[in-house]
């Protein structure tokens, strides 16, 4: 562990601030390792069911919520802010329930951004190392048992929103977030307060009303959970309000006033890949899997695998306005090996049947 004099550390705090924004990052905070406020609201949520089959959420004991136990020796964090918004909101919201347009959520449109910015933490951590010598650290990028949002929020970064993200009162909250444990011994930046006041559009927006309460997300009903995350059958009761998004969803960003002062990203791995910020549904439902593959690589998406992606899109297509090229698509998958993507197929499929009905 290193021992630093007060002017060292005074000259190290301005330096890792300077060099975080020569490595990319919009916003470097500082906070402590006290998160017993989060431990308890986590533990809540936990017991409500509201992770749903996250059941990673409810591993690792205290570990998430306590920073030495998952690296010891942990005293501080820096906490690093990242922007990705790829183009202009108006984009996305245009794009929203389209009648034959994809939507997917802005983050997942580039390159991963997991290896991008845990690289970079790790030459933040070096110029650290270069400047004052060896010590401990470890970078994380949503890769551990991290409680990063209020780690963030105790580091000044932003406050956490009625929606349960991150809001920057002068960039909204279009970024990712990551983290260097450190056994240095850091001033702590000013805990961000919160500046929701009584706006309720997140919660108001929300197609499926996974907002239950401010503050309060049910996972169960998020449509980022339900395309994500969910590896069954989604649920009857959220498939009509689910509409074109296939990966992810993004409305209670889009419509968060704060997100007025968000700007789009200059990162270029953020930018979108294969046309996915204006490719329409049939198109994409065709892929082959080795297509999907080669398409996909290096995008967040891979996570889903194949046959997930097929049931998002599925779906979507069974909301989609009605055509012969929309039914055809659908009916070529209709005997594809897998019983996931046969059953939204056949729902799909069923739910232009009764259009078909219900004009007659």
């Amino acid at each position: 562990m290193q021992t630093l004099n007060p002017d060292q550390i005074t000259t190290l705090v301005a330096d890792i601030r300077r060099w975080g924004g020569e490595l990319g990052f919009q916003q470097i905070g500082i906070s402590g390792i006290d998160l017993r406020h989060a431990e308890a609201q986590l533990r809540t949520w936990l017991e409500q069911g509201f992770h749903g089959q996250m059941n990673y959420m409810d591993r690792h004991g205290k570990t998430r919520s306590q920073p030495d136990q998952l690296v010891p020796g942990t005293i501080s964090v820096i906490s690093a802010r990242m922007d990705y918004l790829p183009e202009p909101q108006e984009n996305a919201i245009s794009l929203l329930d389209h009648a034959d347009k994809a939507y997917i959520s802005r983050y997942a449109l580039g390159r991963d951004y997991h290896k991008l910015m845990r690289k970079r933490l790790a030459s933040l951590a070096k110029k650290v190392a270069d400047a004052i010598g060896p010590f401990g650290h470890r970078a994380f990028v949503d890769s551990a048992p991290v409680l990063e949002k209020p780690i963030a929020q105790n580091a000044g970064l932003g406050w956490i929103g009625k929606h349960t993200n991150l809001i920057n009162s002068e960039a909204g909250s279009w970024f990712f977030l990551g983290e260097l444990y450190t056994d240095l011994a850091l001033p702590p930046d000013e805990v961000a307060t919160s500046h929701c006041g009584s706006c309720r559009a997140c919660i108001d927006v929300c197609p499926t009303q996974a907002i239950v309460a401010p503050y309060q997300l049910d996972a169960r009903r998020c449509i980022s959970y339900l395309t994500i995350e969910l590896k069954d059958s989604i649920p009857m009761e959220f498939r009509k309000a689910i509409g074109n998004r296939i990966y992810g969803c993004d409305d209670c960003q889009l419509f968060c006033p704060w997100n007025k002062f968000a700007k789009p990203t200059a990162e270029g791995d953020f930018a979108p890949r294969h046309e996915l910020d204006d490719t329409d549904l049939v198109s994409l439902f065709k892929w082959n899997e080795d297509e999907w593959k080669r398409r996909t690589e290096g995008s967040a998406i891979r996570r889903i695998g194949y046959h997930q992606w097929l049931r998002n899109l599925a779906v979507a297509l069974g909301n989609a306005k009605k055509s012969q090229a929309v039914v055809d698509a659908l009916e070529e998958k209709q005997h594809i090996d897998s019983e996931l993507v046969r059953e939204h197929v056949a729902w799909a499929l069923d739910q232009h049947a009764c259009a078909c009905e219900e004009s007659k």
